[in-house]
């Protein structure tokens, strides 16, 4: 199989190998730039931001992103719409394609993946994969230490509670929670006039 043909999978949901030389070759160039980002001072907002532009496939403004940052290719298939806010220690697992809507927060320590692997143990020996895209909506939360697996759907203006397991997808306007994560509630009125049990919301939205 040669690169162009592996690259192709990589981006389709087929299996491949992903110890060929020629990829593991490409992917260390985008991690030469993660290594750049991470090593940034506090006060270097404009050079992160650069970095970001080079390294994400493509990143709107407003976008924050707190170092430490892992990601199997540097962010090279992931799409951050605008406004992202994303605390220390994500990791994208990028293999695949990611996609995140306008104004998402993603807390500490949260992981996105789109790669895993056959359950065949042979092809798993091997060292095969094949990845799943992850699509975000607008206007998500993502609690601190969530994991979003391959090929889950978020849909906007959704809560995931901390520390949830997201196997599968999750619909809009909804509060979901648990591991497996499943949907705990819609977000309703009361949402809209209290912002932590019976603490009325004093400012403008």
């Amino acid at each position: 199989m040669d690169l162009q043909e592996v690259l192709e999978r990589m981006g389709s949901g087929k299996l491949y190998f992903w110890s060929d030389e020629k990829l593991v070759e490409i992917q260390t160039q985008y991690m030469e730039k993660l290594y750049d980002f991470n090593q940034t001072r506090p006060a270097e907002r404009e050079k992160r931001a650069a970095l970001l532009q080079e390294m994400f496939a493509e990143i709107g403004e407003r976008c924050y992103i707190e170092p430490p940052l892992r990601a199997n290719w540097g962010g090279k298939n992931v799409h951050f719409g605008k406004g992202v806010y994303a605390n220390f220690n994500l990791t994208l697992v990028d293999d695949g394609e990611i996609f995140v809507g306008d104004n998402v927060m993603i807390a500490p320590n949260v992981t996105i993946t789109t790669a895993t692997h056959p359950i065949h143990p042979e092809l798993r020996r091997k060292q095969a994969q094949y990845n799943l895209p992850v699509v975000i909506g607008n206007n998500v939360w993502i609690g601190a230490g969530a994991a979003i697996l391959p090929g889950v759907m978020i849909g906007e203006n959704s809560v995931i509670g901390a520390g949830s397991v997201v196997t599968r997808d999750i619909p809009a306007n909804v509060v979901a929670v648990g591991t497996p994560c499943r949907v705990l509630r819609e977000i309703g009125e009361r949402d809209y006039a209290f912002y932590h049990k019976d603490w009325p919301i004093d400012l403008e939205g």
